[in-house]
């Protein structure tokens, strides 16, 4: 797998690791069991940690944590399944984690700015994706509807905007 962090591959620092599975030395993603049943233990190594959250596993578990986290990776299972985005959102904008979110598992190249949208900065994409492919595909699209945790700004703020600019440059 390769990753794209804020829109350039880069090497994964991170090993993610099994519940069974010995700690290597560095930075891990664990599972939320693996969280909850060894926190201290992990907090303690004194090295970057992540956990990994399932799709159906809300954020709920590690907010209280979230300052401990350096990656909060959401599984994405299926192009159907979108949960994800809704924990990414939450996780920005409610719980104000500041840290890595990751997109795992079957990340689409047509969902890359949806994702990116959502509060999610960091996606392992399959090694069929190209720096050229991820600008084709994450950068698809410049005017937005709705409001979203990257902060653009939407048409009728620009609207807005645009239209203030008018009657200041009329009323000169």
């Amino acid at each position: 797998m390769k990753l794209i962090k804020n829109g350039e591959f880069v090497e994964d620092r991170f090993a993610t690791v099994g519940d069974e599975d010995d700690l290597p030395d560095g930075p891990v993603i664990v599972s939320l069991e693996r969280w909850q049943a060894e926190g201290d233990a992990l907090r303690a190594r004194n090295t970057a940690i992540g956990v990994r959250l399932k799709s159906g596993q809300e954020p709920t578990p590690i907010v209280e944590d979230l300052d401990k986290l350096d990656v909060v990776a959401l599984e994405f299972p299926t192009y159907r399944n979108g949960r994800a985005y809704s924990y990414a959102r939450l996780l920005r904008e409610r719980h104000g984690f500041t840290g890595e979110l990751r997109a795992v598992g079957n990340v689409l190249r047509d969902q890359f700015q949806f994702m990116v949208r959502c509060g999610i900065d960091a996606l392992e994409v399959g090694d069929n994706i190209t720096p050229e492919i991820w600008a084709e595909n994450a950068g698809s699209f410049s005017l937005y509807y709705q409001p979203a945790a990257d902060g653009r700004e939407t048409v009728l703020s620009l609207r807005h905007r645009l239209a203030q600019r008018a009657r200041e440059r009329a009323a000169v």
